[in-house]
């Protein structure tokens, strides 16, 4: 194995459910505290790190704009906001391990987070802070998936590493079909065409445009952050 990462600057994309658990809804202070102390642990090995949150625990636009009957523009900005929540929370996990943290909105709200300036976040990651992206990208209609891709293109990111509940990409729901296959690696086409639950496709396009690869992997094992920036074969690589 490795000792040295193979990933100098990475987006690191967490849902919502992630950050839920096993509960309903809201956050699950475990989860939190060994999300972050996996953080904690590969910014020490100095990789360079950027979060970026989706809000699915709290609300979700599209799915949310159906059963509450919102207008889907207005369900999508509560969605980013939910994704504020996950980030305050995220921040404060992150400073609890000694790790410098700025959190970055693509919605202005200067009291709490500072706005989104491409120039300033490349310089918070210099510095070694890690970043955590909040509000989506600002705008109705796009996912966080999407924000991902787009952040990482904008700061130079050497791989998306998508943290999901399941060990990589299947052919069908690993738990629903036993004979579902996993995937070692994808193409780009591949996912689009065969429309893989890997991220949805304005983010893969994006990704395959610029040859950013993304890491599909199981976040509920502890150590597997650590394990892919050591270039280890851990979950699905689309590339």
């Amino acid at each position: 194995m490795r000792n040295k990462p193979v990933y100098k600057r990475v987006v690191l994309k967490l849902s919502g459910e992630a950050l839920q658990g096993r509960q309903a809804h809201g956050i699950d202070a475990s989860i939190l505290d060994s999300l972050a102390e996996q953080i904690a642990e590969i910014r020490r090995m100095g990789v360079e790190v950027a979060v970026v949150l989706g809000g699915g625990n709290i609300f979700r636009g599209q799915s949310g704009t159906t059963r509450y009957k919102i207008e889907r523009a207005v369900g999508d900005y509560m969605g980013m906001l939910a994704t504020v929540i996950n980030g305050l929370a995220f921040q404060d996990a992150l400073e609890k391990k000694d790790v410098a943290t700025r959190v970055m909105t693509a919605i202005e709200m200067h009291q709490i987070a500072e706005p989104y300036i491409r120039r300033r976040a490349i310089r918070h990651l210099e510095q070694g802070r890690v970043i955590i992206f909040v509000a989506g990208t600002g705008n109705p209609y796009f996912t966080t998936d999407t924000a991902a891709a787009l952040r990482a293109m904008e700061i130079n990111a050497d791989a998306i590493l998508k943290a999901t509940k399941v060990d990589g990409v299947y052919s069908d729901d690993p738990m629903k079909n036993k004979k579902a296959k996993k995937f070692a690696s994808l193409k780009y086409m591949d996912v689009l065409n065969k429309k893989l639950k890997v991220m949805d496709a304005t983010a893969v396009s994006l990704c395959m445009d610029n040859y950013l690869p993304i890491v599909v992997f199981d976040q509920t094992k502890s150590g597997n952050i650590k394990k892919i920036i050591l270039g280890e074969k851990i979950g699905t690589v689309v590339n």
